[in-house]
């Protein structure tokens, strides 16, 4: 028996989430059903993250346990063969068979795009969220500062009664606008509690419109009241870039593995 790790890149547009659910198709769903028919035998993987209906990703990872004599590495090729074109594995390898991919160190990367023009554009309808007012990246910013650190984060979070511990620690939080119009919020973190990342943006875009001052996300944090946030943002603007897992990769390399700066 091995354990066998894989990076999943996704389109989340026609898709429930990452995990199965019993209203839609999921990716996870998807995934047990092409890995089941590849190996002749029931596969159910395990994600890293739960993603919401449509969200996106580059770099979601994934494990299951197999006695198949397949070389780790290929079963991405076997894999891509049979999923849509809107799944692909980026990578697989073999890991510890006591790697899980929730509980243990990680560092995840989210990026958030908003298309902030007078009119939008079709082709970014899927993977952009369109704001019409115009913003102000500067003071978004300035806003987001407030948000580096270690912090309860109980403000920007939809509430599961399940989650018991709010505090989270943010590395990164870079923000930049392009000369296409799309302002690219990147978010660096040891972990983020559901929705987030969204609530962030959503936060962040009332600062850039000039809803809230800058200072005002501070104030936010502080009260560890949702309600003083803003609102969620929408998914389509969402993709989960990279997980990282340092303590597993400095093992695996044998070396230290650090805290990468935005770029």
């Amino acid at each position: 028996m091995k354990r066998v790790k894989l990076t999943v890149a996704y389109d989340g547009t026609n898709y429930c989430g990452w995990q199965v659910q019993p209203n839609g198709l999921a990716v996870q769903e998807v995934l047990n059903r092409c890995l089941s028919e590849l190996l002749k035998t029931k596969i159910e993987v395990i994600g890293a993250s739960r993603t919401d209906a449509g969200v996106h990703a580059l770099g979601n990872v994934a494990v299951f346990d197999t006695e198949a004599r397949m070389p780790a590495e290929k079963f991405s090729y076997a894999l891509n063969t049979r999923l849509p074109q809107d799944i692909r594995i980026q990578n697989s390898c073999q890991v510890p068979d006591d790697f899980h991919p929730r509980f243990q160190e990680t560092v995840k990367t989210y990026e958030y795009k908003i298309y902030n023009r007078k009119f939008p554009d079709p082709t970014k309808r899927l993977y952009t969220y369109f704001y019409y007012y115009p913003l102000d990246v500067e003071k978004m910013r300035q806003g987001a500062a407030y948000l580096i650190g270690e912090h309860d984060f109980k403000s920007f979070s939809t509430y599961k009664p399940e989650v018991e511990n709010t505090v989270r620690t943010i590395y990164e939080l870079g923000i930049q606008r392009s000369e296409d119009d799309v302002i690219t919020i990147r978010i660096r973190g040891n972990g983020f509690l559901y929705n987030m990342v969204r609530i962030i943006a959503g936060t962040l875009i009332r600062v850039g419109g000039g809803y809230y001052p800058p200072k005002h996300v501070k104030e936010i944090l502080e009260a560890k009241n949702r309600e003083l946030a803003g609102e969620t943002a929408r998914p389509e603007g969402l993709t989960l870039v990279e997980i990282r897992y340092p303590e597993w990769e400095a093992k695996k390399d044998g070396h230290h593995v650090s805290v990468d700066p935005l770029p």
